[in-house]
């Protein structure tokens, strides 16, 4: 046996279904639904929740090109994985390399709305605070992915216990309102579901965890399903509740409507359910991104697309120890600069160009690779064309607009700084 950080092992292939799901469902219920619902209640009105069906349909469409891929190439690349076998090496770096961006700001902005919720509890400056968290969920990931698991786990059972409080605590109010009613007809449905659809992306990071995960062509799609199922499920139930409570009005003028839905179902002391339900969705959340980046460049790194390096793996706990410090200090680097407001928009942006590079990967394997495995595969075709990838191009196209121009901007430079970085680097991934 080598020595720990010799890189000769391979990862721990420990985790079962239920540990990749609360992973997706940590990753995907943030805080932000804490937010989002009621700025879409503002658009949608008491049809908010529709809002929350449309968007979670749509997540479906790429969900879907996601569990096809993931059966077909389970590696920790992933949309790298998935991008190298139809794409030049420099798209495919590209595709990694956005994947790799985007979460690293992720992490960065995550950490830094978990010191804004701390600062309700106690005095901490914002930037110590998420740099505080930062380097707790880095010493979690490098112990070994079965801490960090059970971890996720108990997070993630929090996060959902929440919002399940917040239905159970105002189910009895369901009807108190019409519920089909609302401005905007159907145009202020859609409105809304291009603003909550930023609450279901993540779903697609347990993808990672395929190199970690027991039988991960079963294992891996049947979480990321589960997991979009029961975030969409929480999601239409608590908008459901929300605007029953309180009303479609309150809700939208509110700058907490959550908090504003609980003190008027429990009284004063909603802002602290609130405040502690985001502290653990934030902590929960800082974590996954931080996992999920390491994995990526562990993958990238040992297909040869970045420096061998990234692909060391500690033999005591075989985590990717160099590539969880390179995220964890690039995320505190980013946490640094206190406002993220504008940078942010960089996750985003990631998220619709994977959306995009895997739902095409989809449909060009269907002509290049056309007698591959694929233990699931998308049905619905014509002329051996996919249908489901083609409509969620289609939805990423109708949520683009979304963004805003600086975002899109942004985003671009992202694009093209890491074509600068494939050039710096040089490498050419296996054919």
């Amino acid at each position: 046996m080598a020595d720990e950080g010799r890189g000769t092992a391979a990862l721990d292939r420990s985790l079962g279904i239920w540990s990749v799901t609360a992973s997706g469902v940590g990753i995907i219920v943030g805080a932000g639904i804490y937010v989002l619902v009621g700025t879409a209640a503002e658009l949608a009105g008491e049809r908010v929740w529709m809002s929350f069906v449309v968007a979670a349909v749509l997540s479906a469409l790429t969900c879907l090109s996601y569990v096809e891929l993931a059966t077909m190439f389970p590696r920790a690349a992933a949309e790298y994985e998935y991008a190298r076998h139809v794409a030049p090496p420099s798209v495919a770096f590209v595709t990694g390399w956005m994947m790799v961006v985007g979460l690293f700001v992720a992490a960065a902005a995550v950490s830094l709305g978990f010191a804004r919720y701390l600062e309700y509890f106690v005095g901490v400056d914002r930037r110590a605070g998420a740099l505080m968290l930062i380097a707790l969920v880095s010493a979690l990931a490098i112990s070994g992915i079965r801490r960090s698991a059970r971890m996720t786990i108990l997070l993630s059972a929090v996060q959902v216990g929440g919002l399940v409080l917040v239905i159970v605590a105002g189910w009895s109010h369901i009807g108190d309102v019409d519920l089909l009613a609302g401005p905007g007809g159907a145009g202020g449905v859609l409105s809304g579901a291009a603003l909550v659809f930023f609450a279901f992306i993540g779903f697609d990071e347990v993808i990672t965890l395929s190199e970690e995960t027991k039988n991960p062509v079963r294992t891996i799609p049947r979480a990321l399903l589960l997991a979009l199922g029961i975030s969409s499920v929480l999601y239409v139930l608590v908008a459901m509740t929300a605007v029953s409570v309180v009303g479609a009005d309150a809700l939208a003028a509110s700058p907490r409507p959550i908090a504003a839905v609980l003190d008027h179902i429990l009284g004063d002391g909603g802002e602290t359910v609130l405040a502690a339900a985001a502290l653990v969705a934030t902590a929960n959340t800082t974590l996954l991104c931080l996992t999920a980046s390491s994995r990526l460049m562990y993958g990238m790194a040992v297909e040869g697309a970045l420096p061998p390096v990234l692909g060391r793996v500690a033999m005591r706990t075989r985590a990717p120890f160099v590539a969880i410090g390179v995220a964890a200090g690039c995320a505190a680097l980013i946490a640094l600069a206190g406002d993220l407001a504008t940078v942010a928009g960089v996750t985003d942006f990631a998220v619709y160009f994977e959306f995009v590079a895997v739902n095409l990967t989809v449909i060009a394997l269907r002509f290049t690779m056309p007698a591959h495995p694929r233990p699931f595969r998308i049905s619905w075709s014509v002329r051996g064309v996919p249908v489901p990838p083609v409509l969620g191009l289609l939805a990423v196209a109708v949520m683009v607009p979304s963004l805003g121009t600086n975002t899109l901007a942004l985003g671009l430079l992202t694009v093209v700084l890491g074509g600068g970085a494939y050039a710096l680097l040089g490498r050419r991934a296996p054919a």
